[in-house]
């Protein structure tokens, strides 16, 4: 099943889609294993795993600093696809990869998408790749059915919303903000505007990223989007070992709570 049907079917239910945001390997690969089946188990609608890059453009602090507690770790591209791979049929929800386009290319783009999709990989973020040269990994990333999402950000003039949605797969990644990413306060008050944009360009998921770190925000975003992406939140409740709060922004996307 493909990562958008499997976020439709989500929406289907009436709850919106909650996709959390992790560092590959933050206190070590065999950590990996764990969290994946834990958030699954607490009812997230895919995980995005964060690989840690040297030079991680579009992360605030707290994700560059777990990506270098992941470099520190010895953490790499290859060893976090493997270490997916080696329990690829326990996971039964969406994985997409967020990385930057440097590893993919000293990796291989076909070896990557290969062992991509052996790990359960069925998405792909690069926020570095500019989507005039994304035909650079699509050939490879389709033969193996992997998505690549693409971002749309809050200055993208409406033609080239257009372009970006009608080609993103698996859904839209809507950046709430300019800027990296971290934790917010509050956002600009135009963004159900902009989201109204992106739905009606589009037929497939639009969902919320950058910022987004409260039970508020999560319920904000409901209203105009199909779902969030919470990154630095997560990060940080993780090492914390705080399932309480992971379990509480997830469920402040279920059916229940929003109604």
């Amino acid at each position: 099943m493909t990562l958008q049907k499997q976020l439709e079917d989500v929406l289907a239910t009436g709850d919106k889609a909650f996709v959390p945001y992790i560092m590959a390997g933050d206190r070590g690969i065999e950590t990996l294993k764990p969290t994946i089946l834990k958030l699954q188990q607490i009812g997230v609608s895919a995980v995005e795993v964060g690989i840690p890059f040297t030079d991680p453009v579009a992360d605030g602090p707290t994700i560059e600093q777990a990506g270098e507690r992941a470099l520190a770790h010895g953490i790499t591209l290859r060893k976090v696809l493997a270490e997916l791979t080696s329990f690829s049929q326990e996971i039964h929800i969406p994985l997409v990869v967020m990385t930057y386009l440097n590893p993919i290319l000293a990796y291989g783009i076909e070896d990557f998408a290969k062992d991509a999709k052996l790990g359960g990989v069925q998405g792909l973020i690069v926020p570095d790749m500019p989507f005039e040269e994304s035909a650079l990994l699509h050939t490879a990333l389709k033969e193996h059915g992997i998505a690549l999402v693409q971002l749309v950000s809050l200055t993208s003039p409406v033609e080239r919303i257009k372009k970006l949605a009608a080609a993103s797969e698996g859904f839209i990644y809507a950046v709430t903000v300019n800027g990296i990413t971290g934790e917010r306060v509050s956002f600009a008050t135009e963004l159900a505007g902009h989201f109204a944009n992106l739905k009606a360009a589009s037929n497939i998921p639009v969902l919320a990223g950058f910022g987004i770190s409260t039970i508020e925000h999560v319920k904000s975003f409901g209203d105009i989007a199909d779902g969030v992406i919470v990154g630095s939140k997560i990060v940080t409740a993780l090492v914390e070992q705080d399932w309480a709060t992971i379990e509480a922004l997830v469920q402040a996307t279920k059916k229940a709570t929003i109604n």
